[in-house]
């Protein structure tokens, strides 16, 4: 009961401190990850997300929602429920030390890019703050998947559930294939 308590706190107090994390013991802690997410965080499978170069408070966010069960995954909430707090710190700012970039393909016009997502996650699908994750090079599959779970109500989240609850099957698969079909390219952190 004590550590629900610590963990819930430390989510509405806004996860852990950003500049904690080791980043080679994060590494090391990250080969549970690599099987589903590469040690890379370019994903194996495509209802696994990338992570590497993602924003450290966002996947610091999403490891203590798995913690605490507030985001439920039958494989991930299983595998965080193992990390400490400071492995989980520790890998975060293993994936976040990655560089992650993206580009549109050729011929794609950026003005065509879908209005309600890229004030959040930018045009090609980088992400324009820490908290956001980004969208570059995901599976359309993994994305159709997530923004449906906005919409159902089974993931929630204040701002990505009422965008999604507006959305038609349609957009989201327009806007799923969008993100996909951005060109992405992580550095790891060698």
């Amino acid at each position: 009961m004590k550590l629900l308590a610590l963990l819930g706190g430390l989510l509405l107090a806004g996860g852990l401190d950003a500049d904690a994390g080791d980043i080679q013991a994060g590494r090391a802690a990250a080969g549970m990850c690599r099987t589903c997410h590469g040690l890379d965080g370019m994903a194996r499978i495509p209802l696994a997300p990338h992570i590497g170069g993602e924003p450290q408070a966002y996947l610091e966010d999403q490891l203590l929602a798995f913690k605490t069960g507030s985001r439920h995954h039958e494989m991930m909430s299983i595998v965080v429920s193992t990390l400490s707090m400071s492995q989980i710190a520790d890998v975060a700012a293993w994936y976040a030390s990655h560089t992650a970039t993206a580009a549109l393909p050729k011929n794609v016009d950026p003005d065509a890019a879908p209005d309600a997502c890229v004030s959040c996650h930018g045009i090609s699908g980088i992400a324009t703050t820490p908290d956001v994750p980004h969208l570059a090079g995901e599976a359309n599959i993994y994305l159709d998947t997530q923004l449906k779970a906005f919409r159902s109500g089974k993931r929630k989240h204040e701002i990505m559930t009422p965008i999604a609850a507006g959305l038609s099957n349609e957009q989201i698969r327009e806007y799923a294939n969008w993100y996909a079909n951005s060109l992405l390219d992580i550095v790891a952190n060698e």
